[in-house]
């Protein structure tokens, strides 16, 4: 399998090969981000907001919420480029899995790996299925599961 960390920035449908890995920056999950998204979405639920309950828990502090890591993840993607420019469109999450819970303080990055692609003329471009792997920074792995992205193809 290809792997090329020094990508161009908005890659088109035709370049993304079966194979190709992509790795993301890194990033640290702060508490301001666990209180805005707490604020956001309006899920203040204990285990996120609450330090005495979390110590009675299995994890034993307080996690950070899923689903604000995996929007953190999709930002480290748009901040590695390969999408910047020719992303017609964000078209589904499948198969994902939260494996292990992320803490406040955790640095996070993502590898990307394209599974598939699936021209679509009528659109201007394709699909391209990412098998993406959210790592701590242990490498161990805290979320997986695939994106399916909607590329432009090549003027």
């Amino acid at each position: 399998m290809e792997e090329n960390p020094t990508l161009r920035r908005g890659l088109y449908l035709e370049e993304f090969q079966i194979g190709l890995k992509m790795k993301t920056p890194a990033r640290t999950i702060t508490e301001t981000d666990v209180v805005n998204f707490a604020g956001i979405s309006g899920d203040f639920t204990s285990i996120h907001t609450d330090t005495e309950y979390t110590k009675g828990t299995p994890f034993g502090q307080r996690v950070a919420h899923g689903v604000l890591v995996l929007s953190v993840i999709t930002g480290l993607a748009a901040r590695s480029g390969f999408m910047e420019g020719t992303v017609l469109a964000f078209r589904e999450i499948s198969q994902w899995k939260f494996s292990a819970p992320v803490f406040i303080g955790d640095t996070i990055h993502g590898e990307f790996e394209v599974e598939e692609t699936k021209p679509l003329p009528r659109l201007g471009g394709g699909a391209v299925i990412l098998n993406v792997r959210v790592f701590n920074q242990d490498d161990q792995i805290v979320m997986k599961g695939q994106f399916n992205v909607l590329m432009q193809s090549k003027p």
